[in-house]
C-alpha cells in the first residue's frame, strides 16, 4: 500500500517552489493533506495561488531548531515527510560565511527535521504506510570540484539518509529514501515561482523528479537517482563507479577531472556494461 493516498498527511520542507512544490501538488492529487514549509514569503504567496486542496502554509527557517517546535505544534503527526529545502551558493576556502550558510539550511534544516519527526514515525502503532523521503544530490555522490561547500552537505545528508534507513529497518510499515535528483529546472537554475525563464531541454522538470520519486518509492528503493534530458542512468552509474574506483584503487581523488586521468576515466566508462 503506498503512502500516497487520500486521507495521508504530508510535511514538506522547500515546499513552496521547485521539487517541492512539484510533490504537494502530486500529493494533492492523491487526495492528501498538505503543510508547505519555505522560508520565502513572496513564493509561499504564489504557492497558496496554485495549490489546490487541503494545504496548510508555514514561514520558518529549517535550519534554526526552535522553529521546528512551532513546526510541530501546528502540525503534530504526518505520514509523508520530504526535508527538501535547500539553497545554492559559491564560495571557497577562507569564507566562513559561505560554508555556515550552506550547512545551516541543507545539512541542519535536514537533521532539525529528522529529530522533530523521526520519534513519531518509531512510535508509529497503526499499519498505514508511512514515507519519509530527503533530497540530496549527485555533487554529494561525485563530489566535482568547484562547490566544497554544498557538496559536502549533501554527502552528509546522503549519509544520514542510509543511517537512517538502517535505523527503522525493523518497522515495516515506514520507508526512507534518497532523491536524488538530475539537472532539474528549479529556483537554483531559474526557474522561480511567477518567471516565465524557459526550461532548457536537458534539464527535466520538477514534475518529472516527482513521478519518477513516486514510481521508485513503489518500487521500494532506497536510492532515487534520477536522469535527465542529457544524463541517463546508465552514464551516472558508470560515474559513481570510478568515483568509488579512487578509493579502492588507491587513486587521487577527483580523477575524473584530473587532467593526467580524464581519458583513462572515459575509456574506462566507455568500455563498461552496467
Amino acid at each position: 500500500m503506498s503512502v500516497f493516498k487520500s486521507g495521508s498527511k504530508a510535511l514538506i520542507t522547500g515546499g513552496a517552489s521547485g521539487i517541492g512544490l512539484a510533490v504537494a501538488q502530486l500529493c494533492l492529487k492523491h487526495g492528501m493533506r498538505v503543510a508547505v514549509v519555505d522560508f520565502n514569503k513572496e513564493t509561499l504567496d504564489l504557492a497558496q495561488k496554485s495549490l489546490k486542496g487541503d494545504v496548510q502554509y508555514l514561514q520558518a527557517d529549517v535550519s534554526q531548531e526552535q522553529e521546528w517546535k512551532g513546526i510541530q505544534e501546528k502540525v503534530e503527526d504526518v505520514d509523508f515527510l520530504l526535508l527538501n529545502a535547500g539553497i545554492g551558493a559559491r564560495g571557497t576556502w577562507g569564507d566562513s560565511e559561505y560554508f555556515s550558510k550552506i550547512f545551516s539550511t541543507n545539512l541542519f534544516g535536514v537533521v532539525n527535521g529528522l529529530n522533530t519527526y523521526v520519534p513519531t514515525f518509531q512510535s508509529r502503532s497503526n499499519a498505514s504506510p508511512a514515507t519519509i523521503v530527503i533530497t540530496g544530490s549527485k555533487q554529494g555522490i561525485t563530489n566535482p570540484p568547484g562547490n566544497p561547500a554544498y557538496n559536502a552537505s549533501k554527502a552528509a545528508v546522503k549519509s544520514l539518509a542510509e543511517h537512517l534507513s538502517w535505523d527503522l529497518r525493523e518497522n515495516k510499515d515506514v520507508s526512507v529514501h534518497l532523491l536524488v535528483p538530475g539537472w532539474t529546472f528549479t529556483g537554483l537554475s531559474g526557474n522561480v515561482p511567477g518567471a516565465s525563464k524557459e526550461k532548457p531541454p536537458g534539464a527535466w522538470s520538477p514534475e518529472q523528479v516527482a513521478s519518477y520519486m513516486e514510481q521508485k518509492i513503489k518500487d521500494d528503493k532506497f536510492y532515487i537517482i534520477c536522469p535527465d534530458n542529457d544524463v541517463n542512468e546508465e552514464t551516472d552509474k558508470k560515474r559513481m563507479l570510478w568515483t568509488v574506483g579512487d578509493i579502492v584503487n588507491e587513486r587521487p581523488p577527483l580523477t575524473r577531472w584530473r587532467d593526467e586521468y580524464k581519458k583513462e576515466a572515459e575509456e574506462w566508462m566507455a568500455k563498461q556494461d552496467v
